[in-house]
């Protein structure tokens, strides 16, 4: 389909799908296509990669894309090409007769996106050849990775200022999910986009539940949270260790899930296997570091958990963001605990970065450590240390929806900052805890601390609960650990005041198991009443992408076949309102989607726009079970049941008489009695009394439901 010259919004939804652009897309789009450097933040999920498709498609020539991955890149051009579009990739994974082909269908104009490795691009021979070509546009992926400061450094980013050299006359749009105040300054001056007009949306990730709980029993707190909320989910579960990823996995597949390893000291071709496994099958669970996800283009992650606490919140962020790219439901859980702040200070002091890099990495670290031990708005947290202004309760974290007590904690910190002095700053938090609980142990002993006034001052307290304390005062910054002395605690300046009882410290007051493993309230797919459809329509998808080689979500997003579900569109004409369905799609796959519909017709009780619980209660009406039944297998009290029924019954979609075990003569007793109450007939205990309290309020509900 020719797209050269058309108004962008034609290409969204022929090409795309799309009824109309999102946030400030539009904006950007027609900057661009007019010629315009622009530096664009939008979270993952918010349709970056439309902001520089569409201006690919409506400029004349070839968009050049920058990605720092091969994944990536090939994810993306076999979605681009499911649409119709013309796109191709050159990177180390083709053979030099491929990529010669390429190179000659760019030279031939068959192409309208190329996607390119920074290296590549860089050497001399691509850039030659590039000036030979008309070139519509620049766009620089995870531009984050030109900051020295970030997480994901690559120093070849930088050098991609000489775009700007070679190619004046060309636009650039420079894209990342992840960028704090400093880092989009620095992205502007390595990339000398000082012209460009600078869009930045919300980084808020509304569909993201955010849980962060304290680590107990790790790996049980993390299956109790899959198990609850994610049993057939795709997702991500983070470590710090290599080690650890293959033990986490290696439990995972022992509880019954399909768990596979990722990390980078595994062999290249089995992290490209297990990459594909991931993307292609559903309801597989990666278990990785940090190695993994910069660049998985998987909508339908449904999680990502930490077992280790993240570096910084821009790696949180970033992480977490793998979550829910599709817009729906999804949760971000994590478990931490004292033993990951050693390990990362550790790493810290033994990095060979500059003395500047590591005291910044120190203060980002002190700021995600904040983020765990709030007792406020997580979301909120969040979105303030990217400078972004934010309601103080979102009501999506589980400091919202739980809300964490804090206590007095001025005499147990005093405790534990006393016992750190008077054994000289030389032991580690384990060692302490036994010198507070008066533990009989010959290494006390032998240093005579069994000897001094904190030995035994705090048996109020388990050796749990002194835990949580220490590393509380670690995180709000009043003892420090000496990386130099294996861990051990030392005081700062600031805890001072606390000894000497000049301020008042509030600490937060450790959850029971059952709270910290809260998560956010798992959410059905779709109504009970279209289940049966959802699950054939995805068996239809999986299909479909088996057959053409390519994971499910490029062929729908889950969100478009739950529009299918929601909508049952009857012909071609009204599949192509459906969000997500293109020219190209509705071509290749609708007349195989409309038929799946077709195969499951809703009853005429069932279509209706009632609740979802309602319809939980009236698919298991019409399959015949009586009210007591219902009320047993959904954990409900009669009275709900019956309401849910009198709802129908009001609706017009139920008849009182096939849902009430009473003969003729009683409804029309019950039916009369109402009638004959006046100004009371609307009261239900009026009618219970008037009728000698023989019949229970829930018949009475529905017979009323019948008369108005």
């Amino acid at each position: 389909m020719e797209t050269a010259g058309q108004p962008a919004l034609n290409v969204l939804q022929s090409i795309f799908g799309y009824d109309a652009f999102r946030h400030n897309q539009q904006a950007i789009v027609e900057h661009v296509i007019s010629g315009g450097d622009a530096l664009v933040l939008m979270p993952t999920g918010g349709g970056k990669s439309l902001c520089y498709q569409i201006p690919a498609l409506v400029r004349s020539g070839t968009a050049v894309v920058v990605s720092p991955l091969i994944a990536l890149m090939q994810d993306q051009v076999m979605a681009l090409k499911q649409l119709g579009v013309k796109a191709a990739f050159l990177n180390s994974s083709l053979s030099a007769a491929q990529a010669r082909d390429v190179e000659q269908q760019l030279e031939a104009g068959q192409i309208d996106l190329l996607y390119v490795a920074p290296e590549r691009l860089l050497g001399e021979r691509m850039l030659s050849f590039l000036e030979r070509l008309p070139v519509a546009l620049f766009a620089i992926d995870e531009a984050h990775c030109v900051s020295q400061w970030g997480h994901d450094f690559r120093p070849e980013y930088q050098q991609l200022r000489i775009l700007h050299e070679r190619f004046p006359s060309v636009p650039r749009i420079a894209l990342t999910a992840t960028a704090d105040k400093r880092t989009r300054i620095e992205i502007i001056e390595q990339l000398k986009l000082q012209g460009a007009e600078v869009y930045l949306n919300s980084f808020d990730r509304h569909n993201i539940f955010y849980a962060i709980a304290e680590a107990r029993q790790a790996k049980q707190q993390l299956w109790d949270f899959i198990q609850n909320q994610h049993a057939n989910d795709a997702g991500i579960v983070y470590c710090l260790s290599r080690k650890k990823v293959e033990a986490t996995a290696q439990w995972l597949s022992e509880q019954g899930r399909i768990a596979l390893p990722y990390h980078a000291g595994l062999p290249a071709e089995l992290r490209a296997h297990t990459q594909q496994r991931f993307l292609r099958e559903e309801g597989i669970i990666i278990v990785a570091t940090i190695a993994f996800g910069m660049g998985i283009d998987k909508p339908d992650v449904r999680f990502v958990a930490h077992l280790n606490l993240p570096k910084n919140i821009e790696a949180y962020y970033q992480e977490t963001g793998r979550a829910g790219r599709d817009g729906l439901p999804a949760n971000a859980w994590m478990a931490y605990g004292l033993q990951d702040v050693i390990t990362l200070r550790q790493f810290m002091q033994d990095s060979q970065a500059p003395e500047l890099i590591k005291r910044v990495e120190h203060h980002k670290l002190e700021a995600m450590l904040g983020l765990c031990e709030l007792i406020t708005c997580r979301r909120h947290a969040l979105l303030a240390y990217f400078d972004e202004d934010a309601p103080e309760k979102c009501g999506h974290c589980d400091n919202c929806v739980n809300p964490p007590e804090n206590f007095d904690a001025t005499e147990v910190a005093q405790k534990a900052l006393s016992c750190v002095y008077r054994t000289e700053q030389r032991f580690g938090v384990t060692y302490l805890i036994d010198i507070l609980l008066g533990t009989d142990d010959d290494r006390i002993k032998a240093n005579q601390h069994d000897q001094i006034s904190t030995f035994g001052i705090g048996t109020e307290l388990n050796a749990t609960q002194w835990r949580g304390i220490f590393r509380q005062l670690i995180a709000t910054g009043y003892l420090d650990i000496d990386i130099s002395r294996y861990g051990a605690l030392r005081l700062t300046e600031k805890c001072r005041a606390i000894l000497r009882s000049e301020q008042t410290l509030l600490l937060r007051k450790q959850q029971d198991r059952k709270a910290t493993t809260k998560a956010g309230k798992k959410q059905a797919s779709v109504r009970p009443q279209d289940e049966k459809l959802w699950e054939a329509l995805r068996q239809c998808r999986s299909d479909i992408s088996h057959k053409n080689g390519v994971p499910p979500y490029v062929i729908f997003h889950d969100a478009t076949l739950q529009e299918m579900c929601r909508y049952r569109p009857k012909d071609l004409a009204a599949m192509q309102r459906i969000s997500g369905v293109g020219e190209q799609k509705l071509n290749h796959y609708g007349h195989v989607f409309l038929e799946v519909i077709q195969q499951h017709p809703l009853s005429e009780l069932l279509n209706n726009g009632l609740s979802d619980t309602i319809n939980d209660t009236l698919l298991l009406h019409e399959k015949g079970h009586a009210v007591d039944a219902i009320a047993k297998q959904r954990d409900l009290k009669l009275n709900t049941v019956y309401s849910h029924l009198a709802e129908g019954i009001n609706a017009g979609l139920l008849d009182v008489k096939d849902v009430l075990d009473l003969d003729s003569a009683e409804i029309e007793a019950i039916t009369l009695t109402i009638e004959s109450l006046g100004d009371k007939s609307q009261s239900l205990k009026a009618i219970y009394q008037a009728l000698d309290e023989v019949y229970d309020y829930g018949s009475i509900r529905c017979v009323l439901a019948s008369l108005y």
